[in-house]
C-alpha cells in the first residue's frame, strides 16, 4: 500500500519586513517548516542599508525575525542558512557577526559567493525554520 502526501502551503506576509516582489513570497510553510525567502540589507521602506557587515546582518536579521514572528517562530527554530555575498572578504566579518544571533547548536550553513544581488546588496541570507 502506497503513502499519501499532501503538500500543505501557506503563505507568511508582514509589514515588519520588506515587501516581497509581486512573484514572491515573503515565506512558505509547508509541512512543519517554514522557507523564508532570500533577504538582503533593506529595510522596511525599501532602502538598502549602507555600512559594514555588522549593520548588513542586523537588518538582514530584523527582517528574518519579523518574518518568523507572523509565521508563529524565531531565530530559535532555524535549522538552516544559505548565506550569499558578493565579495568572499566580507567573511571573516561574518563569520564573527553571524554566531551572535543564534544558540546551540547552530543551524546548518553554507556560504556562496555570487556575482551580484537584487538592489546592489552586497549580502543576502536565506534560511529554513522547523516551525514549533
Amino acid at each position: 500500500m502506497g503513502c499519501i502526501l499532501v503538500i500543505m502551503r501557506q503563505k507568511i506576509e508582514t509589514n515588519d519586513a520588506p515587501n516581497a516582489a509581486a512573484l514572491l513570497s515573503q515565506a512558505i510553510v509547508s509541512n512543519g517548516l517554514i522557507f523564508v525567502a532570500g533577504q538582503i540589507h533593506q529595510g522596511v521602506d525599501g532602502q538598502v542599508v549602507d555600512g559594514n557587515v555588522e549593520q548588513k546582518v542586523a537588518q538582514i536579521m530584523q527582517n528574518i525575525q519579523a518574518i518568523l514572528k507572523a509565521a508563529e517562530a524565531d531565530l530559535n527554530n532555524i535549522v538552516k542558512v544559505v548565506i550569499y555575498v558578493t565579495d568572499m572578504a566580507q567573511m571573516p566579518e561574518l563569520n564573527r557577526v553571524y554566531p551572535t544571533y543564534f544558540s546551540e547548536p547552530l543551524p546548518a550553513r553554507e556560504a556562496v559567493c555570487v556575482a551580484a544581488l537584487p538592489l546592489g546588496a552586497t549580502i543576502e541570507l536565506s534560511v529554513i525554520a522547523a516551525k514549533s
